[in-house]
């Protein structure tokens, strides 16, 4: 029975990952299957931030990253780096990136300049 409940309990998430993401593409622009395939090696949480690459942009193009924000979990938040991800983005010069929240990730302003 424990087996029965387990798979269940897995076959939903999954369902519920796919059904988030499918949701997200729709409401949220860009192309989502490149996303995560072009830009992975450029969001992941081990190593320096490095510039993304073009196939990385084209995925993005059109992404409306306030959108995919709404969408940002724990689980996804673990898997990557919301400041690389930020960066990505910015690198691939998108409009109107959070300046305040991504997930639950509070993004840092800069100190202000000393006088």
């Amino acid at each position: 029975m424990a087996t029965k409940c387990s798979g269940f309990a897995t076959l939903v998430l999954i369902a519920s990952i796919l059904v988030l993401e499918i949701s997200a593409q729709i409401e949220c622009g860009g192309d989502l299957t490149g996303i995560i395939t072009q830009c992975k090696s450029f969001v992941k949480k081990d190593g320096p931030k490095i510039p993304p690459s073009k196939p990385c942009c084209e995925a993005l193009k059109g992404a409306n990253v306030p959108c995919y924000c709404k969408y940002v979990t724990p689980s996804i938040e673990n898997m990557i780096s919301i400041e690389k991800a930020l960066y990505v983005a910015k690198t691939c010069q998108l409009q109107n990136i959070p300046t305040d929240k991504c997930g639950s990730y509070i993004i840092p302003h800069p100190a202000p300049p000393k006088a």
